[in-house]
């Protein structure tokens, strides 16, 4: 049985209490689990977050990415399908010149067309696991959720080849980092810090509420009681770069299984991702067989244990069906080895197999995370 796409929501509060909604979609398993086996990317490629040679920040690949929604760029407004990504913190999208080679039939961006576009030209790069991305610098108004951020300095890529073969074949435009501005290349400002400044949020936080096979939503704002349950637990960051929290530990079926005390929650990654000897040693554990792309494959009918994640002194448990994606009858297994080095790594990537079970309050000011079990 193929797994139909799910639909996603953007919620944004306004000062008015007004919400409003914008559809973000997931890609659907088999589409999913196909991208990964058919990956281009060779596993000799490195990734990673931290800092480059040349002090460009490394992200993970966003060939793996799930779920997009849309935004608008200029005025009037054109549109873009975006990841919204904890993961990073700059805004990018194509820019007109973008050949079909490096950018697909992807939406372009045309300045000519826009009364609000001011010219910067500075130089932008990104250096992917599997090769950069670039373009440069501009100035114009972003629309997310019918909310006009205006001066949003956000960059026009000419060239997306380090991307793959995954962002041609991919169904989003660009991305639309929700991280803090210490990680963004060229210092800009990011998104969510615009709309702190220009005063269209009531407090500043934004959650995430990703429904297992139902509706979810992305809430600016504030937050929305009625998708988590019991009481939130808020752990303070570690830095404000990521949103980087202390790791108490890793527990296989009751077993410690990690020696990393960092993690980040990040939206971008569909994954779990941890150090490669520690997912190698879990995945030979339950049975989970590695292919040459780094991802694992394991029988449907595998009986998984359960995999704790202790953080803040809480406990949150993922049982075996939620690290276990189906597609058709064939399962991956949902967890990936990297290897980040210092002086961001070592640590763990808690991507959207851990937030499909938990409700994720990102707390802008007070720099911390709230997590509490989804209702």
């Amino acid at each position: 049985m193929k797994f139909g796409s799910i639909i996603f929501l953007v919620t944004l509060g306004l000062a008015s209490s007004e919400v409003i909604k914008v559809p973000i979609k997931k890609v659907d398993n088999h589409d999913f689990v196909n991208g990964l086996l058919t990956n281009e990317k060779k596993s000799s490629h490195s990734h990673g977050l931290g800092l480059g040679q040349h002090g460009d920040v490394i992200i993970k690949d966003y060939q793996n990415a799930q779920y997009y929604g849309d935004i608008t760029v200029g005025t009037p407004g054109q549109k873009f399908t975006v990841i919204f990504d904890t993961g990073s913190s700059n805004l990018w999208v194509p820019t007109k010149s973008c050949s079909i080679f490096n950018c697909a039939l992807h939406s372009k961006f045309d300045s000519s067309k826009s009364s609000t576009y001011i010219k910067n030209g500075t130089e932008f790069r990104i250096q992917y696991g599997s090769g950069p991305v670039a373009g440069y610098f501009s100035q114009e108004s972003v629309t997310i959720g019918g909310v006009k951020v205006k001066s949003q300095d956000f960059a026009e890529i000419n060239d997306a080849s380090g991307l793959g073969i995954g962002y041609k074949l991919g169904k989003f435009d660009g991305i639309l980092g929700m991280g803090f501005d210490t990680i963004s290349v060229g210092g800009v400002k990011s998104p969510f810090h615009n709309m702190m400044v220009q005063g269209l949020l009531d407090e500043p936080v934004f959650a995430f509420y990703l429904g297992d096979n139902a509706d979810g939503e992305l809430t600016f704002g504030g937050i929305d009681k009625t998708k988590f349950t019991g009481e939130l637990n808020w752990v303070p960051l570690k830095s404000a770069t990521y949103w980087e929290v202390k790791l108490d530990g890793i527990q296989l079926a009751g077993h410690d299984v990690t020696q990393v005390d960092s993690a980040i929650v990040d939206s971008g990654t569909s994954l779990l991702v941890g150090p490669k000897h520690e997912v190698d040693k879990i995945a030979q554990t339950v049975g989970a067989t590695r292919l040459p792309t780094g991802q694992y494959m394991i029988d449907c009918n595998t009986k998984l244990p359960a995999l704790d994640f202790v953080i803040g002194g809480q406990k949150y448990t993922l049982e075996g069906q939620d690290y276990l994606i189906n597609s058709n009858g064939v399962c991956l297994f949902a967890l990936m080895g990297m290897d980040i080095p210092a002086p961001a790594g070592p640590l763990w990537i808690l991507g959207d197999v851990f937030m499909r079970k938990y409700y994720t309050i990102f707390n802008y000011a007070e720099q911390k995370v709230g997590i509490a079990p989804i209702a």
